[in-house]
């Protein structure tokens, strides 16, 4: 035993995961206690049981994992009865086309191995796990009868920490309130949240059905269902999020908004919480805000080179207005952030106004629209113009009054960002004139447009080569490319069986010309100006789409989802199409 042992020591000591004199002890320990040395190091706090783990799983030549909610799919889990589990030292995990998953004390046994393919008719993938943190888990994922309740008031509660001051002032105790704090209803939104910031989550929607609750997280822009606890604690789950949240509680008829402040895994979140009444009963969305994920530089958000400088450029302007246009969710509001990063500086005024201001910057002034008081978008950027600002950040663009006073901030030797609902850079100019804005006003304030999609990142842990069905190609121009290979994800657990993890942005810039604000000054027509730019070979948010897939970081069929125009090709929605090979 002292042999391998002894290997092990030294394996983590040139890994800088201890030093020799720590290993000393550890083996001074082993010979009075009888302990592995790697036991030994974690007792005396020298090595986490984490780093034990993958460091021995890295001997073993397989994965290593420590084991949490949201990574056991507790229907897999069962799939072995307990006793065997227990008398084996393993716990299935998660099962993706027709690979078992398993975790394992000692997964190099082939005995074990066979055991297990041969009673669960799947092929075994094997991962080591600590036998104390199996344990764990076993006792909460394979009791006799694991009800919902049972199942939930395993999640320690401390997981989740609500900020004392966002807290509400305790009040009477209704029947309400001890159903509440007396059930694990706390343990599952605790739960709920803790998953949605461990997967990325941006959104978690909570629904009431007929027969049950429905929670879904929209990860990578995409709605997935997660949990689904009984219908009767729907009202309970309702309930302790509006507490938390400071909404009333008692009332169901009109919808509300909150937001609650909290740590989850240690790190600091941001909850918008909305609550909107249904036919079945309240339905609430709460907004993840993860300052942690946020991302403010532009080049790390995929603005190619040459955009880059053009944003720069414009930003970096004495006066003038740059929009960002693109649908909600397409990242709009994190660009502006990026690009008041590169103006933050201590000598320059930097004001903005936003509903929500979703992320607070510091030496930057963020004023929160409240249109109960009356502080709408264009009175607040009236008074912001009397507070001596250098930048200007409006949220969004919504109305003519507003388009106006931010028109006019630009002509009077401001910089101003804001954002529009349009398709592309070209209907950005044509929507400030529906709005009613003098064209002669828009070519003299406007720098130019920056149009922006989120495209799904190919999943790295699943890629593999493939050929797209010929008809796809023609319809981009690529008819001559049938016999290339692109990528696709093919699915697993790490991107919940999609192929697909993170999202690419996908940008087009426009800068306003003396040639355009000549076609703008003369009211030209939209298709005037997409000819115009045609000529100078200005590259569309379609090409610059089409980039995305040749660099390998999402498929053809992603990108011509999210740059759908008129004339596009509509695929099928899984993103597979009958007659695609996979290689």
């Amino acid at each position: 035993m002292i042999g391998p042992e002894v290997r092990l020591g030294e394996h983590l000591v040139a890994k800088g995961l201890i030093t020799q004199e720590q290993l000393e002890e550890a083996l001074a320990k082993q010979a009075s206690s009888g302990q592995r040395v790697g036991e030994a190091l974690v007792d005396l706090g020298s090595l986490s049981a984490q780093a034990l783990v993958h460091s021995l799983a890295d001997r073993m030549g397989v994965k290593g994992c420590v084991l949490r909610h949201g990574l056991i799919d507790p229907k897999v889990a069962r799939m072995i009865p307990k006793e065997e589990a227990e008398h084996l030292k393993v716990l299935p995990l998660f099962l993706v086309h027709g690979e078992l998953t398993v975790a394992m004390v000692d997964p190099q046994s082939v005995p074990t191995l066979d055991r297990l393919s041969n009673s669960t008719g799947h092929a075994i993938r094997p991962v080591l796990v600590d036998e104390d943190n199996l344990i764990e888990y076993q006792r909460k994922y394979l009791a006799s009868e694991v009800t919902v309740d049972a199942f939930l008031a395993s999640i320690e509660e401390s997981d989740v920490t609500i900020s004392e001051s966002e807290a509400i002032d305790e009040g009477p105790v209704t029947d309400l309130d001890k159903m509440v704090d007396g059930s694990p209803v706390i343990n599952l939104v605790n739960l709920a949240i803790l998953t949605a910031v461990r997967d990325g989550a941006s959104d978690i929607h909570i629904e009431p059905d007929r027969g049950s609750t429905h929670i879904r997280y929209r990860i990578d822009g995409q709605l997935r269902e997660m949990l689904n606890p009984p219908k009767g604690m729907h009202a309970a789950i309702v309930s302790r999020i509006k507490v938390v949240g400071r909404m009333d509680i008692a009332e169901k008829r009109l919808p509300q908004e909150g937001r609650v402040h909290l740590v989850a895994d240690g790190r600091e979140i941001d909850l918008r919480v909305s609550s909107m009444p249904t036919v079945l009963g309240e339905k609430i969305v709460m907004r993840v805000l993860d300052k942690s994920n946020l991302s403010l530089e532009l080049s790390k958000l995929g603005v190619a080179d040459e955009d880059l400088m053009a944003i720069e450029t414009m930003i970096r302007s004495p006066y003038g207005m740059m929009l960002v246009t693109g649908p909600t969710g397409s990242g709009k509001t994190t660009t502006l952030y990026s690009a008041l990063d590169l103006l933050r500086d201590e000598a320059v005024n930097i004001v903005t106004v936003e509903d929500p201001v979703e992320y607070q910057l510091q030496q930057i002034n963020q004023i929160q629209v409240n249109s109960e008081v009356g502080l709408s978008f264009s009175r607040a950027l009236r008074s912001v113009l009397r507070q001596d600002p250098d930048v200007i950040m409006v949220g969004e663009i919504r109305d003519e009054d507003t388009a106006r006073v931010a028109v006019q901030a630009a002509l009077t030797g401001h910089m101003v960002l804001s954002t529009l609902h349009t398709n592309d850079c070209p209907g950005g100019i044509m929507r400030l004139a529906d709005m009613g804005i003098e064209s002669y006003l828009i070519g003299s304030a406007l720098l130019g447009f920056v149009a922006q999609r989120l495209a799904r990142r190919i999943c790295r842990s699943c890629a593999a080569s493939y050929y797209p069905a010929p008809e796809l190609l023609a319809s981009v121009g690529w008819g001559h490319r049938t016999n290339e290979l692109f990528q696709r994800g093919e699915g697993c657990r790490e991107c919940h069986n999609t192929g697909f993890k993170g999202r690419a942005g996908i940008y087009e810039v426009m800068v306003i010309d003396a040639e355009l604000k000549r076609l703008i000054n003369r009211r030209a027509s939209e298709s005037d100006i997409r000819l115009y730019l045609a000529e100078t070979g200005w590259r569309t948010l379609r090409e610059k789409a089409l980039d995305v897939v040749d660099r390998g970081e999402s498929t053809l069929e992603e990108v011509l989802r999210v740059t759908r125009s008129e004339g596009a090709v509509v695929c099928d929605p899984s993103g597979m199409l009958p007659d695609e090979v996979i290689v």
